[in-house]
């Protein structure tokens, strides 16, 4: 079935010397992969170069459900950035959240709304000002609201510990251990009442945001079985100074 839809592009890697694999996540069809030709001709409909992580393309391809790569047909530009890959710092969370989103996204399904979110999001990073330093924390925590794991913040009060496994603030501390303290609770709690136009009113040192995406992403991993280590993690911690 021929398809024309939007994609994000979160991966790509070699495959013999002239193709490459790229995983995208399609407004169509959700989390698919590619097998990509890499043309040596400019007058190519396919460069190499529209497939850098975190992407916005529009694609055509047959769509065939039990193909493992699709192939596609066509691909163009759909939103070119005008400062994320030059910006070094938002370079930096860029590669975090394009690994972020690979893992994930993994199976994912179509999902309008959860495409549009992120589309949106990319385009909004791109263009605010630097520096946007809590971007990639409600980044994170506001997906989750697709994926099927938003925090209830209904039951926080000042006292409360955190439930990382069912999601929930509570009076009472749980029979296991991967809970947050009352300190670390309210810290969370000011994290969720964050959003993009508001977020650089609250102010963070370096340590505070540092263990807050260290929490988000056990936080994932506690929801997403086959979630692993992020090898940006460690370059993202040292980014921000204050």
């Amino acid at each position: 079935m021929l398809t024309k839809t939007t994609a994000i592009v979160l991966h790509n890697i070699k495959y013999g010397d002239s193709k490459m694999i790229v995983d995208m996540f399609t407004r169509a069809h959700g989390r698919m992969s590619f097998l990509v030709p890499m043309p040596k001709s400019a007058k190519s409909k396919i460069r190499k170069q529209l497939f850098q992580p975190l992407s916005l393309l529009s694609l055509e391809y047959d769509y065939r459900p039990k193909v493992q790569l699709q192939k596609l047909r066509e691909a163009s530009m759909r939103h070119p950035y005008s400062s994320l890959p030059f910006d070094i710092d938002k370079l930096t969370v860029g590669m975090f959240l394009a690994e972020f989103l690979y893992h994930s996204l993994y199976g994912e399904q179509a999902n309008e709304p959860m495409f549009e979110y992120i589309a949106d999001s990319l385009m909004w990073f791109d263009g605010a000002p630097s520096p946007v330093s809590n971007f990639h924390l409600v980044f994170m925590m506001r997906l989750t609201r697709f994926l099927g794991f938003y925090p209830n913040i209904d039951d926080y009060s000042q006292g409360c510990v955190f439930d990382l496994r069912s999601g929930d603030f509570s009076t009472s501390v749980p029979a296991h251990r991967d809970y947050l303290g009352p300190g670390e609770s309210s810290l969370m709690s000011l994290m969720l009442r964050m959003n993009y136009p508001t977020m650089h009113l609250f102010r963070m040192s370096r340590e505070q945001r540092n263990r807050l995406l260290d929490v988000i992403v056990s936080y994932y991993r506690l929801h997403i079985p086959s979630f692993p280590e992020m090898k940006s993690l460690e370059v993202l911690r040292n980014l921000y100074n204050v």
